[in-house]
């Protein structure tokens, strides 16, 4: 999810009487920091070919990284005003919500080319892929709207109606849903994948914007950049059932489904937040780069990458 870079991720039981705590992880560590284009947004990453790729706002590119080397090998021009980038690792295919032109790009992940620019609705930032139907959801900021695209013919097969100001999508595969943050109502829409209606709407905090979804648990993570917080969703409810306290504007948000862990970018305290997934706790603060904004993880090397939207680098942290 992620976000919008416009907008300044068990006890164990023992023979014994005495209560043991479960060990602790080790909170991720910086292990590099790489440059990127002006003022990178959202970034994803394709577990299968170990590559990452930044919407580049400013410079209307798509930045391609790889995460053997930690350096970028490719610049991809793209539309007017990129804010996020998600790949189906399936297809191998990236789409990009070019936010100033109305339009996502399309882009081949084996030749980095683009293949089909799609019109969608206005103002586009949020964007989210179901890899089990091959569709692509999204959010259309400006007309208060969900863009559902067809993954294998690139056409736009429903609009959906949300709330007021929608930022960020997720999906979580599994159940075949979608949600949206609406930045204007403070809330999060639930969409039906196979009827591709709004079956719910969850009141979270003020300014909702980045939203993830771990597929195992079935357990969504809304940011909240009004009010410093994280909504934790039970996604078979649709309830929250946990506020977590995070830094000062959280923004994107991602989750590793192997580790159970949720990381959010904090980009006014230009810091990352680590959320357990059991405890619903931050156990570990991290420092990045200036006004992160963007998240991404690699389940496979357990590699988080966090885009700095005022520093033009994107920092790669080791989970």
């Amino acid at each position: 999810m992620a976000t919008t870079g416009l907008l300044i991720s068990a006890g164990l039981l023992v023979p014994s009487t005495a209560a043991v705590a479960a060990p602790v992880a080790a909170p991720p560590v910086v292990i590099a920091t790489i440059s990127v284009g002006t003022l990178p947004s959202g970034v994803a990453a394709n577990p299968v070919t170990n590559t990452a790729y930044v919407a580049n706002f400013t410079d209307n590119t798509v930045s391609v990284i790889n995460g053997r080397t930690n350096t970028v090998t490719a610049t991809i021009p793209v539309g007017a005003g990129p804010e996020q980038a998600p790949v189906n690792p399936v297809t191998n295919t990236v789409y990009v919500t070019n936010n100033a032109d109305n339009t996502v790009s399309v882009i081949n992940g084996r030749t980095n080319a683009v293949t089909a620019t799609i019109l969608v609705g206005a103002g586009p930032i949020g964007a989210a892929i179901n890899f089990v139907t091959d569709t692509i959801y999204v959010a259309n900021n400006g007309a208060g709207t969900v863009s559902v695209i067809n993954g294998r013919t690139n056409t736009v097969t429903a609009t959906i109606p949300v709330g007021v100001g929608p930022l960020g999508m997720a999906v979580n595969p599994v159940t075949n849903t979608a949600y949206v943050t609406n930045g204007g109502t403070a809330t999060v829409s639930v969409i039906n994948g196979r009827t591709n209606t709004v079956t719910a709407t969850i009141p979270v905090g003020a300014l909702p914007i980045g939203v993830a979804a771990n597929p195992l648990t079935n357990t969504v993570y809304a940011t909240s950049g009004g009010t410093g917080t994280t909504s934790v969703i039970n996604g078979r409810t649709d309830t929250v059932t946990a506020t977590v306290t995070v830094g000062t504007f959280p923004e994107g948000v991602e989750v590793n489904p192997v580790t159970n862990t949720a990381y959010v970018a904090n980009a006014g305290s230009s810091t990352v937040s680590v959320i357990s997934g059991r405890t619903r706790a931050v156990t570990s603060t991290v420092a990045v780069g200036a006004v992160p904004v963007g998240v991404a993880v690699n389940p496979l090397t357990n590699i988080i990458y966090i885009t700095n939207f005022r520093a033009a680098t994107v920092s790669v942290l080791a989970g």
